[in-house]
């Protein structure tokens, strides 16, 4: 049996590891048991020197042959083993070790004539030195830098820096809620920061803040992530919540039930838990405190009066009677302007520059646009709709960004346009962000309408699932929505003007969803755009797909900056 994606299995990992389809897998996480003695309900922690490491070695050459030759391998270990288990990885098993990490929590475990333990260490493995992931321009990966957290200074690169190889997580970080750190707090310094279901799992966890680091930089969204020591399941609720698919194995049955309950209770673009402002750990110093002002953990750029004439000169002299939306949208109208606001000397960078314009835009300070707006309707954006809902969604929970802050960064704007080209092939960067773009625009109008016509969808029984290559028939010639599954997992709810064009899409072998493993698909036919959007957005409350963007969900209100009116 082939273990398939978004599923817990129980059992031993080696066995089930023989069981998951050789080089499918892009990351894998694994936290096993340092050996030290700990007492689990279903396995014992204490083997001899040889047994442990040739248990070890047995798993890890496992997990090296799921791995695709371009995955990448995180290992946690104790001092115990360390060095053992990181010479078995690289000089018997071939993999090459790219980092030593040292996560390190200053409220470690006391131990008997000894210091404190206080540090794990995590090894970055991959089988191809010269082809793996690793993601270092993710925003959310990044950290400030002294210069930008201590002392504000606009000199600094406003993208801040890579972390070093000493993570930090001190007291002072801790939610209220938890442990008190001067106690014996290592099931606090283990466990996911506010994971309330923390009763009832060992004490072998690890924060959320930490596995979303590891899984934003050494994967993408989409592709799979897998645990062979599932424990807790924050490997698998993170990666879920990243959107990313995910994979767990675990030898605890009672485990595995609390991991179901966990991973099904979490959606994409749940928050992670745990702090994640680096200003609670910031220095101090004679300067006392910054002023810089942060949204989302990143810098808000100053605005003075002598910034916002710049901005709007730039904007003025480049924008060729367009509006902001029709020039973020368009890559080398936005170059212009960038350029420009660089021979005006205006303090920042693009991303600074693109959001001090979609402010003074709010503030009704820009003048109005003169060319008439693109009015590219639904029907000519059909082709591609789908790819730029589901790269704004990935690229939204992966860099942990709002639409309009993704645009503002040229550098990321171009991510989410070779995203949506994945997905659909041979359209331009602005027909995918306009696309994007009115999906959020309709997204408060679908929501209402799910609201207030098809609250029935709810529990009303759906359409018999298809196989797809069945879906492409002259039958299914014709509008409606859709629903993609992998075996009951959906993955995505659509609407489209043409249901077999979607399907015949969605086959093609180089197109990004056969990446995600559909199997299946159910069909609503129905001819009406309003009625699409609408029962849409409420198959996406009923059935939490992965892919479709929150921002359809009838149950949240849609906020941004692309909502004034243009």
């Amino acid at each position: 049996m082939t273990l398939s994606a978004n599923k817990v299995y129980q059992g031993d990992c080696i066995q089930q590891l023989g069981n998951v389809k050789p080089a499918s897998v892009d990351l894998v996480f694994a936290d096993p048991p340092f050996n030290i003695g700990y007492e689990y309900d279903v396995y014992q922690d204490q083997r001899s020197q040889d047994e442990y490491l040739s248990w070890s070695r047995e798993w890890m050459t496992s997990v090296s042959n799921v791995l695709k030759p371009s995955g990448t391998f995180w290992l946690a270990s104790g001092d115990e083993f360390a060095a053992e288990l990181k010479l078995i990885a690289q000089n018997e098993i071939g993999l090459t070790c790219r980092s030593w990490v040292i996560w390190y929590y200053t409220f470690g475990v006391n131990c008997v004539q000894a210091f404190s333990r206080s540090h794990t260490h995590l090894f970055h493995f991959v089988k191809d030195p010269g082809d793996f992931t690793f993601n270092n321009d993710n925003p959310a990966v990044r950290v400030l830098s002294a210069r930008q957290l201590v002392y504000a200074d606009g000199r600094a690169n406003a993208k801040g820096r890579l972390p070093d190889n000493t993570w930090i997580l001190r007291p002072q970080d801790a939610p209220e809620s938890g442990f008190d750190p001067s106690h014996d707090t290592w099931f606090f310094s283990r466990v996911a920061g506010t994971f309330k279901e923390r009763e009832g799992f060992h004490g072998c966890q690890m924060p959320e803040q930490l596995l979303g680091r590891i899984i934003r930089v050494s994967s993408n969204p989409g592709e799979l992530v897998l645990d062979p020591f599932a424990g807790s399941g924050t490997t698998l609720a993170v990666a879920k919540k990243l959107g990313r698919q995910w994979l767990g194995i675990e030898l605890s049955r009672d485990y595995v039930s609390k991991i179901k309950n966990r991973v099904n209770g979490c959606h994409g673009g749940d928050p992670l838990d745990g702090p994640a402002d680096a200003r609670k750990s910031a220095p101090t110093t004679s300067r006392g405190k910054s002023k810089v002002r942060l949204r989302n953990g990143r810098p808000v750029p100053r605005l003075d009066e002598e910034t916002e004439r710049g901005i709007i000169a730039a904007f003025q002299a480049t924008c060729d009677g367009h509006s902001t939306d029709f020039m973020l949208c368009e890559p080398e109208l936005n170059a212009n302007f960038v350029n420009a606001c660089q021979e005006k000397a205006i303090p920042g960078d693009a991303y600074a520059w693109n959001r001090l314009l979609l402010r003074i835009r709010k503030s009704g300070k820009l003048p109005k646009a003169r060319q008439a707006r693109s009015r590219l309707t639904f029907s000519e954006m059909d082709p591609y709709s789908a790819a730029s809902e589901v790269a704004m969604h990935l690229l939204s929970l992966d860099f942990s960004l709002t639409f309009d802050e993704i645009l503002c960064g040229p550098q990321t704007a171009v991510q989410f346009d070779h995203l949506a080209k994945e997905f659909a092939t041979g359209y331009t960067p602005f027909q995918y962000r306009w696309a994007a773009l009115s999906i959020r625009k309709r997204a408060q109008k679908s929501k209402l309408l799910a609201v207030k016509h098809f609250g029935e969808w709810l529990d009303q029984e759906l359409p018999r699932s298809l196989p797809l290559a069945r879906s492409v028939s002259t039958k299914h010639e014709q509008p409606g929505v859709y629903i993609v599954l992998n075996h009951n997992q959906p993955l995505y709810v659509g609407e489209t003007t043409n249901v077999k064009n979607r399907v015949e899409q969605m086959l093609d072998d180089q197109c990004g969803w056969m990446h995600l493993g559909p199997r299946s698909v159910k069909i609503i036919s129905t001819d009406n755009p309003a009625i699409q959007h609408g029962l849409q957005s409420i198959l996406i409350q009923r059935l939490n797909p992965l892919f479709n963007s929150r921002l359809l969900l009838p149950e949240l209100k849609v906020a941004s900056e692309f909502s004034t009116s243009r």
